[in-house]
C-alpha cells in the first residue's frame, strides 16, 4: 500500500513538472503601436527596400530566410484584408531577423533515490520490507548556451516614412539557423496580436 501511494504521488509530481515545462516553451510576441495612427486609412502595402548587406556580400542563407518571412507576412496581411500594391501603397513593410547565442539559466528539481529496506522480526520470524519514496531535496541551478531567433516586423506610413506598428518575437531554435516552420510560427504569433483599430 505504501509503495502504490508513493508511485501515484511521484506520477503526479512528474505530470505537473512536464506541464510546466511545456507551458514555458511557447514564444511570446510583443507589439507596439503608434496610438495616433488611424489604421482604417491603411488598405494597401508594399515591401520596403532592405538595407545594404554587410561588406557588400550577400548571404544566400539569409536570402532564403527573408523570402520565407515575406511569404508568411504576405499571407497574414492578406488574411487581415490588406492588398499588396507597389504603385501607391499606404504602408511599407520591413522585416528583420536576428539569430544569436544566449545563455539560458534554468533550475532542475533534485529528488533522492527511492529505497527499500528489510528487517527481520524476531517475534514473527519473518522478514518485512518497507518502501521509502523519493523526497524533494531542492533545486540545482545550471546554465546552457542556446541559439535564439528574433523576427521583427515593422509597418511604416508610406507618406510620412514613420513607424506606426511593430511586432517581434524571440524563440529558441532547434537548429543552427531558423527554419521556415519556426519563421511561420513566429509571424503567426506576432499577427495574433495585430489590432488594426
Amino acid at each position: 500500500m505504501i509503495l502504490r501511494s508513493a508511485s501515484v504521488a511521484w506520477m503526479g509530481v512528474s505530470f505537473i513538472g512536464i506541464a510546466l515545462i511545456a507551458s514555458g516553451c511557447g514564444a511570446t510576441a510583443h507589439v507596439e503601436k503608434d496610438k495616433s495612427a488611424d489604421f482604417s486609412h491603411y488598405k494597401t502595402y508594399a515591401w520596403a527596400e532592405q538595407g545594404e548587406t554587410k561588406n557588400g556580400k550577400t548571404n544566400h542563407r539569409d536570402d532564403i530566410s527573408e523570402k520565407n518571412i515575406r511569404f508568411a507576412v504576405d499571407e497574414q496581411l492578406q488574411k487581415k484584408g490588406f492588398v499588396q500594391s507597389a504603385a501607391s501603397p499606404d504602408l511599407l513593410i520591413s522585416t528583420d531577423l536576428l539569430v544569436e547565442k544566449n545563455q539560458q539559466h534554468d533550475k532542475e528539481a533534485v529528488y533522492s533515490q527511492p529505497q527499500t529496506r528489510s528487517y527481520y522480526n524476531t517475534r514473527t520470524g519473518r522478514y518485512n520490507t518497507y518502501y521509502y519514496p523519493s523526497e524533494f531535496r531542492g533545486y540545482q541551478n545550471y546554465s546552457r548556451t542556446v541559439k535564439e531567433g528574433t523576427v521583427t516586423i515593422t509597418m511604416l506610413d508610406a507618406r510620412t516614412d514613420k513607424a506606426v506598428w511593430q511586432g517581434w518575437v524571440t524563440s529558441q531554435l532547434d537548429r543552427g539557423n531558423i527554419t521556415s516552420d519556426e519563421i511561420d510560427k513566429s509571424v503567426k504569433a506576432i499577427f495574433k496580436k495585430f489590432d488594426g483599430n
